[in-house]
């Protein structure tokens, strides 16, 4: 089985992993309501053929690697994949500053991630797009100049 859980306050992303789902592998996709969120879930015996790093345990706990057919397919659509890293695990904010008593506020991306494998891939992808970041502490990950969020805008999109 191969469950998702999404945040009800987002029904674009719902929508939008239900149809993943079946495009991938998927006959049936169910969705399951439940408190603040939607489980959508499909049974498959082939689900962990396409998801290798699957396995017991936390993911920071655990060697997080794509296998090479999933490393091709993130070099030829880093978009998708830092889109979908970034709706589950990242966010974008405007950030407030002050500098010498005059306020700043820009947008910023931040990644956040206990997986040094999973942050590292998430790297790699903003590498091959050319996105700027930097790391602001050991499990965070920033996108903050201008330049860059555009770029990053392109591809994550807002959450619907």
């Amino acid at each position: 089985m191969l469950r998702i859980a999404c945040s009800s306050s987002w029904p674009g992303l719902i929508e939008a992993c239900d149809i993943s789902m079946r495009q991938v592998l998927a006959a049936k996709v169910q969705r399951v309501q439940q408190p603040g969120c939607v489980s959508v879930q499909s049974s498959g015996k082939h689900w962990p053929c396409l998801l290798p790093q699957h396995g017991p345990g936390k993911k920071h706990e655990r060697p997080i690697v794509l296998a090479g057919w999933q490393r091709d397919i993130v070099a030829t659509h880093p978009g998708d994949f830092l889109r979908g890293l970034f709706h589950s695990d990242g966010c974008r904010f405007a950030n407030r500053v002050t500098v010498r008593g005059k306020a700043y506020v820009y947008p910023r991306y931040m990644f956040v991630n206990e997986s040094a494998d999973i942050m590292g891939l998430c790297q790699w992808g903003l590498d091959l797009l050319g996105i700027a970041w930097r790391m602001n502490r050991r499990n965070s990950l920033s996108v903050a100049r201008r330049d860059a969020v555009v770029a990053l805008d392109r591809h994550v999109g807002p959450k619907s």
